[in-house]
């Protein structure tokens, strides 16, 4: 179970970090931003399964890969925005984490254009003249 470890490691990093924080503020958020980098290297080969199997049924379905990978993109560009928006949250930077946030749905929205024009014009062909 993945998810225990990540819990107890978090959770223990969570107590050091709040011991740290009162003498040594800097130290404890370099914790906390060790701790998050090392959560998602520990789930890399996670998140290599899931695509990998994404991939896998796209080809079984005859799906065209590229809107697979467009699709796989946006999902990743959203992770990425999140965690750098919690940290930048968590060193009390709220404004530019909200630029962050911001920057993230402008590129998403920027990578779905495609995607949605196709299923537009699908859409449109499947309408009676």
């Amino acid at each position: 179970m993945e998810i225990l470890q990540i819990v107890g490691f978090s959770l223990v990093a969570t107590f050091l970090a709040l011991i740290v924080k009162e003498q040594k503020p800097n130290f404890a958020f370099l914790l906390i931003v060790f701790v998050g980098c090392a959560i998602f290297l520990f789930l890399v080969e996670q998140i290599y399964a899931i695509i990998h199997m994404i991939e896998k049924i796209a080809v079984n379905a005859k799906v065209n890969i590229v809107y697979v990978e467009t699709i796989l993109k946006i999902i990743g560009i959203a992770y990425i925005a999140e965690f750098a928006a919690q940290i930048t949250k968590d060193a009390g930077q709220g404004a530019i984490a909200a630029k962050i946030e911001m920057g993230g749905k402008i590129l998403i929205l920027a990578m779905a254009i495609p995607i949605l024009t196709v299923l537009i014009e699908t859409i449109i062909r499947m309408i009676p003249s």
